[in-house]
């Protein structure tokens, strides 16, 4: 079987992602992004023919906008769906810088290892101050 692309290309190309690829991505449960869909109103993904939910890659991409005000900025719900609603349209929201990359796992990763860094670093400076 000959080899058209790379993995990244495939994933890159897909059109619908379900509710279980979105939560591994973005690292949220599953009920999360349920509720998420009923208090934000600009999160809506189409659902199967057998009811399941299908994330468009404008979903996974608000999913992620929605986990960085919430989790990063430290926005409420109500905060952040005000945010969304007043920056309807702008690719980047006035917060962030415009030389930073598009959000995604990717993104996701760097920030979870720069948490470790963190945590690691603290824990080196306690058993420096011990001594």
């Amino acid at each position: 079987m000959p080899n058209n692309g790379t993995a990244a290309q495939v994933a890159t190309e897909k059109k619908h992602y379900r509710i279980g690829e979105v939560s591994r991505l973005a690292d949220l449960k599953p009920f999360v992004l349920r509720y998420w869909e009923s208090e934000f109103p600009m999160l809506e993904p189409v659902k199967s023919s057998s009811g399941h939910r299908l994330y468009r890659q404008d979903d996974v991409d608000m999913v992620f906008r929605i986990k960085r005000l919430l989790y990063d900025e430290g926005f409420t719900i109500a905060g952040a769906r005000r945010h969304l609603r007043e920056h309807a349209g702008a690719d980047e929201p006035e917060s962030r810088s415009a030389s930073r990359a598009p959000e995604g796992p990717g993104q996701l990763l760097s920030r979870k290892m720069l948490l470790d860094l963190r945590d690691t670093l603290r824990a080196f400076l306690t058993l420096l101050e011990r001594r």
